[in-house]
């Protein structure tokens, strides 16, 4: 630095790294304006000294505070140096003048609120080295990290009341990629959810951006997938098992210290679940969406159920419920291929029975709105059937008042289509009608012990006229999914409810077109059909947070009753195929008291569920 002032020079030669305060600071940025940069440069320099003492960035920062109204955007270099300092973990004394210079920074220049906002949330992501241990992670240090950026974060927004309008598109910004590792991805996502007790008008675009993220991660980790890693897993075990025995001796069993002993993944550490069955999932997409899905459950509910009394918060939870279904309707009903996100809905509207209600009748509005696009309507469909089907808190009376809905809208859509050009098999024509008969059957076949359990059932079930449903000239039988139509044709005939397989043995032999041309008659049969494997609430497979899940989840009881013949059928992904019944599974759930008198079923079950939908 040949042209350096005599003081820096004198600083220089006895190897102070530190500038003379007291003013210095501000006659180099005001010299720096009149052309003289050696100083400021200078400055530069020593301000990204990443061995800088605490002390001597104390003296800095306090100087720089004074001089706030100076840092217009021509000193965008020397903010940008402040900014990248590695100040949270840093002593108390350095943390709290750093925070005053930021908020002193935002209220005196605007200009640079989004790069401080940046900053801070950038601090929100843990940074771990590439070579790091699981057992080496201070989790303690990162979280006196994550609060210091927190309480600036806290600071900056009480400044500038419009910082939350910048705050949102920064957080998307700075979302950990999908392939960080999981506790990367739990740390941010955990932060975020802090944010929310003191951002409360962040909250739902909070929610929908961690969602977001969540659903490519989702779909990255198909149920197929994880199944076939899972039982890789147990079949190591199972061999791992084998070979310890081999080596027993005198009642000592080998020496298994490799395997307790080890430190537990980064991920186990940090999700505080404290359960045995909470393990560590081979898939990495699945183990980072697991640890993912396990935050936002106990964030649902530690949101809803009040910490101290167990007791249910009617506001919050149903503010929370408001939110998720804003959420649902934007992200996860136009999204095909989710198996676990959807879940959050499923675990909310648990807490209520009138949340339940309000989420069936949102459904319900989709299914029969003509001015909905027509896969949005089939997946509304898909997810209100699944729902019924696999909710074990959702009692009689609402299948039975949802049943009183789609059949007769089933009904009304045949009596359209008689006599016009367009009554042929035709998904693309009749997607929607084809999607709310395919979600009775699927119903009729998870819920049809509860009905043939009486003869007021049957005689409700009969009163449903499947007959004319499956014999119209629209043909459902041909289109809907061959496992479930098997299935619901097993179950009918032995309960000699309707008479199928006529139908099916036609359709095996006849050459009725399941895809035609909406430009006009009937085309060639493809294997295209749209009323795929898709239902929203299939088994839960993430192995820490399906604690959650598992109480309120309905599984397939079996029974079959043409097991032989469903055998026989296409492979399906669902879990009813194999006739598989959880030891311990109970009866298909209902609220104890809730089933009424079955005389009174066709009264419709009406809450006041219309204020809980979203605005």
């Amino acid at each position: 630095w040949p042209e350096m002032s005599d003081s820096m020079r004198g600083k220089e030669a006895l190897g102070v790294k530190s500038v003379r305060f007291g003013g210095e600071i501000v006659e180099v940025l005001k010299n720096y304006r009149k052309g003289q940069q050696t100083d400021y440069h200078l400055l530069v320099h020593q301000l990204s000294d990443p061995d800088i003492k605490p002390h001597t960035l104390i003296c800095w920062l306090q100087e720089l505070k004074g001089c706030v109204a100076f840092l217009t955007k021509e000193f965008e270099t020397l903010v940008g140096v402040i900014l990248k300092i590695s100040w949270a973990g840093s002593g108390d004394d350095v943390v709290k003048e750093y925070q005053s210079f930021l908020g002193n920074l935002v209220s005196a220049q605007t200009f640079y609120l989004r790069a401080c906002l940046k900053m801070l949330v950038k601090t929100l992501v843990p940074k771990l080295p590439s070579d790091v241990k699981p057992g080496e992670i201070n989790i303690e240090e990162y979280n006196r990290i994550f609060e210091n950026a927190h309480n600036a974060l806290q600071r900056i927004l009480h400044i500038v009341p419009l910082a939350p309008k910048f705050l949102a598109p920064v957080l998307a910004d700075c979302f950990p990629y999908m392939k960080k590792d999981a506790f990367v991805q739990e740390c941010y996502v955990r932060n975020l959810l802090q944010m929310t007790s003191y951002v409360p008008s962040l909250r739902l675009p909070i929610l929908e951006l961690i969602i977001d993220r969540m659903i490519r991660i989702d779909v990255h980790a198909p149920k197929h997938e994880l199944e076939e890693d899972e039982e890789d897993d147990v079949e190591e075990e199972n061999m791992e098992h084998q070979d310890d025995t081999l080596f027993e001796m005198d009642g000592m069993e080998c020496d298994s210290s490799k395997t307790t002993e080890q430190p537990k993944p980064v991920a186990e550490m940090a999700v505080a679940m404290g359960t045995e069955e909470g393990q560590r999932m081979t898939h990495e997409m699945g183990d980072r969406l697991d640890v993912m899905m396990t935050v936002m459950l106990q964030y649902v509910r530690d949101s809803c159920i009040n910490k101290d009394t167990g007791e249910l918060q009617a506001q919050p939870t149903i503010e929370m419920f408001r939110h998720l279904l804003t959420a649902f309707e934007k992200l996860l009903l136009p999204t095909h291929a989710s198996c676990h996100v959807q879940f959050l809905l499923f675990y909310v509207t648990s807490l209520r029975q009138d949340l339940a209600d309000a989420f069936l009748n949102f459904c319900w509005r989709k299914v029969q709105s003509p001015n909905t696009p027509v896969i949005l309507r089939q997946a509304a469909a898909a997810y209100m059937a699944s729902f019924l089907a696999r909710a074990n808190f959702v009692p009689l009376s609402t299948v039975i008042a949802c049943l009183d809905l789609l059949l007769p809208w089933i009904h009304r859509y045949i009596d359209d289509q008689d006599g016009s050009t367009r009554s042929y098999p035709d998904v693309n024509l009749h997607g929607t009608f084809y999607s709310v008969c395919q979600a009775v059957f699927y119903m009729f076949v998870f819920r049809h012990k509860q009905f043939v359990e009486s003869k007021k059932g049957l005689n409700y079930i009969r009163g449903l006229n499947f007959d004319r449903v499956i014999n119209c000239r629209l043909n459902p039988l041909k289109v809907c999914l061959p496992t479930i139509v098997n299935m619901f044709a097993s179950i009918t005939r032995m309960y000699q409810i309707v008479m199928c397989y006529t139908i099916m043995e036609r359709n095996n032999r006849s050459v009725l077109p399941v895809v035609a041309s909406s430009q006009g008659g009937p085309t060639d049969v493809t294997n295209l059909n749209p009323l795929d494997a898709f239902f929203p609430f299939d088994p839960y497979m993430l192995s820490r947070s399906k604690r959650f899940i598992q109480p309120l989840y309905q599984e397939w009881e079996g029974n079959d009753p043409d097991q032989d013949e469903a055998a026989n059928s296409e492979e399906e992904d669902d879990d009813f195929l194999q006739g598989a019944m959880s030891p311990g599974t109970p009866h298909m759930g209902t609220t104890p008291g809730s089933i009424p008198e079955l005389p009174g079923f066709r009264k419709r079950r009406r809450t006041d569920s219309s204020c809980l939908s979203p605005p």
